[in-house]
């Protein structure tokens, strides 16, 4: 498995909407912590450490 940078998300600007939702009533604190847990969440659902690595990558290159 190769990371995939095209666009993938269903109704991306839902998904952005709903994103930001969970973020409203939030400290920054707990907005970070909520990043944190999420961030975990999915890459576990990856699975994959080589895709992984790429994305920290990526993220770091943005």
């Amino acid at each position: 498995m190769t990371l995939n940078l095209d666009p993938n998300i269903s109704d991306p600007d839902g998904f952005y909407d709903e994103l930001l939702a969970a973020h409203q009533p939030l400290t920054k604190d707990e907005s970070d912590a909520f990043n944190a847990r999420l961030i975990l969440i999915l890459a576990n659902h990856i699975g994959d450490r080589a895709v992984l690595t790429e994305a920290l990558k990526a993220a770091r290159k943005a």
